[in-house]
């Protein structure tokens, strides 16, 4: 679905990874359910495969921005238990996602290995696996939440999340999918209302929701907040587009295949709306090509239009921007968790 976001996280991940065995555990014992060994093994094996394999950058900052948003206390042992739960129910969020998500683009590798649905043995079965993936997510909330007063509202931001990310695959798919290939609908408008309900609530909002709705918050009252936090996840994956095409693959871990893929990213968004007529016809002719010499030709092109400068240009705007917005806001506490994400990102330029 999207890239791992939001950069190195603090000291809380030895804590966080020694809790995903306890509700692995939970969940194999789940009474709903009378296990055979053959369910229990399949099921053990889909989630160490899928869950806890990725930075876990979503289910930490849950950890990291609750204790932010209670400055002056020591959070004691079960506070920061809860903390890791609600983070791994995102990290279980991911894993659904991205299980189906690899099924839908016929991905072949995974976070450095065969896509789940690739493995011997599963295929199609993957499909389950990842409603199963899915509903673990209100069976944990349930055993560990169901006594807290803000029970309801977690179901409620879980759903209402999930529906926002799926509408966004749902964008994208129609968008972009293989055999409709028309530059055409590549305009900035579509391409931040896909980044907005793919990623950005999933990756930025909902760990920022769930910590406040722990610290007894009413997420009514932090729209604002809400909406920087999608601007952020705009900001990323602007910054991962960029990467994509410019960044080493020493540095980012990856080789970059957006224009291979006919990615709808930000850069091929942006010579669309600066191309002259005999330049759109390259990128029409080249982009989502795999040929080493199609891709050349795209790069080329980026480089006539000088898109690295555009994006350095239009990065450091919306930084200003977002460090703007955050001071605005009353709560130091809150200032603290968005300027903390907003380093996280900063510092992947760096």
């Amino acid at each position: 679905m999207a890239a791992e976001a939001n950069g190195e996280t603090t000291g809380h991940r030895d804590v966080f990874v020694s809790v995903y065995p306890r509700l692995k555990s939970e969940l194999l014992e789940d009474p709903a359910f009378e296990f055979t060994d053959d369910a229990r093994q399949w099921v053990e094996k889909m989630l160490d495969y899928n869950v806890p394999g990725g930075k876990l950058n979503r289910g930490l900052s849950v950890v990291d921005s609750y204790e932010l948003l209670m400055p002056g206390k020591t959070l004691d042992e079960h506070e920061i238990f809860l903390a890791c739960v609600l983070g791994w129910c995102i990290e279980w969020l991911q894993a659904y996602f991205l299980v189906l998500d690899d099924i839908m683009d016929g991905s072949i590798t995974r976070r450095g290995q065969a896509c789940w649905y690739k493995v011997e043995k599963v295929g199609l079965i993957a499909t389950n696996d990842g409603i199963i993936l899915r509903n673990h997510i209100p069976r944990m909330l349930r055993k560990h939440f169901r006594e807290k007063p803000y029970y309801v509202d977690l179901l409620d931001l879980f759903n209402e999340v999930e529906f926002q990310t799926a509408s966004g695959q749902m964008l994208d798919l129609i968008t972009t999918h293989e055999g409709e290939k028309d530059l055409a609908k590549y305009t900035y408008p579509v391409y931040r209302r896909i980044v907005q309900y793919k990623t950005a609530y999933y990756s930025f909002y909902l760990p920022v929701a769930c910590a406040l709705l722990m610290a007894g918050e009413n997420l009514d009252n932090f729209i604002e907040v809400k909406n920087i936090l999608i601007d952020m996840g705009t900001y990323f994956q602007i910054q991962d587009d960029y990467l994509d095409c410019y960044g080493l693959p020493e540095t980012i871990g990856k080789v970059g295949t957006d224009i291979e893929d006919f990615k709808c990213s930000w850069l091929v968004v942006q010579a669309l709306e600066r191309a002259s007529e005999e330049q759109k016809k390259v990128l029409y002719e080249h982009y989502g090509k795999s040929k080493a010499a199609d891709v050349a030709k795209v790069k080329e092109l980026y480089n006539e239009l000088n898109l690295e400068a555009v994006y350095h240009e239009y990065v450091a705007m919306i930084y200003q921007k977002l460090t703007s917005l955050i001071e605005s806001l009353p709560s130091e506490s809150v200032q603290a968790v968005l300027q903390a994400f907003l380093k996280k990102i900063h510092n992947r330029e760096k």
